[in-house]
């Protein structure tokens, strides 16, 4: 958590190509969000990872979502990225991006796959979809998961519905299509990214 933040807010840039990636990364690094993630089904996701860790890697923690193989997370790495996300909790994949010296934020939505994935030594649990689990799933998460683990709710949030999550205990959360689609100018991606700062504070 030292290296995510206090209070970790993650611009999921799914789809985005990259010609977009650095005026996109732009806009949500001057709003305020330092944390970047490019889906790996996105178009030549390594080519953005690349330019937007060139780019913002000293102000920023860039890296990859929907890292599913050992083999991703090794071109990961190669680029100078420092954050895998995974949107399921595979050990194997935890296991590879630690030994490469990545934070590692895997997939979980059950008690079972979130000790599984402590123990596999993730850094961070991303609860996904949030939508499906919803504000109760959340609470009865944290009922039996030990204090220190930080919980990133993942999965429909908003600047809208923000602040009830961070108040049910999240640590942070992940913004997808909400923040970021294909198409969305850096413009609007910094004005709706001011809206999730603000949210937090």
């Amino acid at each position: 958590m030292r290296a995510l933040g206090e209070r970790p807010l993650v611009a999921i840039l799914r789809g985005v190509a990259p010609e977009e990636a650095l005026p996109v990364g732009e806009a949500l690094v001057d709003a305020g969000i330092t944390i970047i993630e490019v889906p790996l089904n996105s178009p030549e996701p390594f080519v953005s990872i690349e330019r937007l860790q060139r780019a913002f890697g000293a102000r920023a923690i860039i890296g990859a979502g929907t890292v599913l193989e050992e083999a991703q997370v090794a071109t990961l790495a190669a680029t100078g990225a420092s954050l895998c996300v995974s949107p399921d909790t595979a050990p194997s994949v935890i296991g590879a991006a630690k030994r490469a010296g990545l934070l590692s934020v895997p997939g979980a939505f059950t008690a079972t796959e979130a000790f599984a994935a402590h123990r596999a030594g993730a850094d961070a649990l991303k609860l996904f979809p949030t939508e499906i689990l919803g504000l109760a799933g959340l609470k009865a998460l944290k009922a039996v998961l030990p204090r220190s683990w930080p919980l990133l709710v993942v999965g429909g949030i908003t600047a809208d519905n923000l602040a009830e999550y961070l108040n049910a205990g999240a640590a942070g959360a992940g913004f997808g299509s909400w923040l970021y689609s294909p198409g969305r100018s850096a413009a609007e991606v910094g004005v709706r990214a001011r809206a999730i700062v603000d949210a937090a504070r």
